[in-house]
């Protein structure tokens, strides 16, 4: 979800043919974009309709299948559309759009009568588009952040195979987890690389091929893969949080915290609160092996999903949406309280609510995700709109 191949290829930068002048042009180009990106935002919107069925709640769609495909949904419909949207912008290839293409009308087959095995393969497809896309993306730049991307592409498109194939989700729930973690490892080495060191890229796939063989352990031996799988986990998220430049910025002096200068805190305390719950994913997995049902399945997937994916793409979304969309995203101060409910309300749920065993607490936090994310979406909005407007 990172924007540097973008930036090598258009030195003005994101926005910079927004004159009067190429108006037209941009408005074309933008079309498609905003196409392409509409069914990852319906996902997300089905996905949180189904957190509210499986909470017990009511909903304002019900639709019989939508629980069952939630996961699904959430990692391959909406993170997975935006992460191949992202990478195709980078190419800067019209072939590369096939992938985004792809995944988000498998989400939206998802939603629809169809047999669920003609959206299931529409997400194998799309999946196998985006390993396609990162092809071009190392021939271009033969760089250690795009083989760890692709190498979450490849998890990617294993976990939407196995579905295909008939595999439960919380079986194949580590691929989507090592997707997601990949990817965002992959492009987190590309924006910091400097303050990782010159030998980050080699250590990070190193790291990254031991999180690969921890998830064809789980997947071949449960128990004893979990353990090697919960152990790569928590070496890779302690070797990022210790490297990644997001702790200097977190300290960055408060008169720079403005409007503007508060960017680089608002994003390092995202990242930083990211890689917590990240390593408490790593723990549930290496003390109490495979988590496939009850609530170690809840409190292993929210805290990947919510606390750490969601997490990234609110610190990131003012760099990635203005890049992929041209359209300008200012931060705002208020786009820390949605930062401060989800991690708060995910503490609640997941320590309250699963490890202690409040029904209640876990219903409670369980809603105030979903305020988290929608407050957090108005808001962003909010800002783009008022972005646009402003005279730049």
């Amino acid at each position: 979800m990172s924007t540097t191949t973008t930036r090598q290829r258009s030195p003005k930068g994101p926005g910079s043919d927004l004159g009067a002048g190429h108006a037209p042009r941009v408005h074309a180009s933008l079309v498609p974009r905003v196409a392409l990106l509409a069914p990852a935002g319906i996902a997300l919107l089905a996905g949180l309709d189904a957190a509210l069925i499986l909470l017990d709640l009511p909903a304002p769609v019900r639709v019989d299948r939508l629980p069952e495909v939630h996961g699904m949904l959430m990692v391959l419909g909406f993170v997975g559309t935006l992460i191949a949207l992202e990478r195709a912008v980078a190419l800067r290839r019209r072939l590369g759009f096939v992938a985004p293409a792809l995944l988000g009308l498998g989400a939206l087959v998802l939603l629809s009568p169809a047999p669920l095995v003609v959206a299931r393969g529409l997400l194998a497809a799309g999946a196998a588009a985006l390993v396609g896309l990162y092809l071009p993306l190392w021939r271009r730049q033969r760089d250690d952040a795009v083989l760890v991307q692709a190498l979450g592409a490849v998890l990617a498109l294993g976990a939407a195979v196995l579905w295909l194939g008939g595999t439960d989700v919380p079986v194949l729930a580590p691929w989507l987890v090592g997707f997601v973690v990949l990817t965002i490892a992959g492009e987190r080495l590309e924006l910091a690389r400097i303050a990782m060191g010159p030998s980050a890229g080699t250590t990070l796939v190193l790291l990254a091929s031991g999180l690969l063989a921890g998830i064809v352990a789980a997947l071949l031996w449960p128990r004893p893969g979990a353990a090697l799988l919960g152990a790569a986990m928590l070496v890779l998220t302690g070797w990022l949080a210790a490297h990644d430049v997001a702790r200097r910025t977190v300290h960055a002096p408060s008169h720079n915290s403005g409007r503007t200068g508060g960017l680089p805190r608002y994003m390092a305390g995202c990242m930083l609160a990211g890689y917590c719950w990240l390593g408490v994913a790593g723990a549930i997995w290496m003390l109490g092996g495979p988590a496939t049902e009850g609530v170690r399945h809840d409190a292993l997937l929210h805290a990947v999903f919510l606390g750490f994916t969601l997490s990234m793409i609110m610190a990131h979304a003012p760099v990635i949406l203005p890049a992929v969309l041209r359209r300008p995203l200012p931060y705002h101060p208020a786009l820390i309280a949605p930062a401060v409910l989800l991690h708060g309300s995910l503490a609640l749920r997941l320590w309250v609510g699963d490890a202690l065993g409040s029904h209640g607490a876990w219903v409670t936090g369980g809603v105030l995700n979903i305020a988290a994310v929608l407050s957090f979406v108005a808001i962003a909005v909010g800002c783009a709109v008022r972005g646009t407007r402003s005279p730049a």
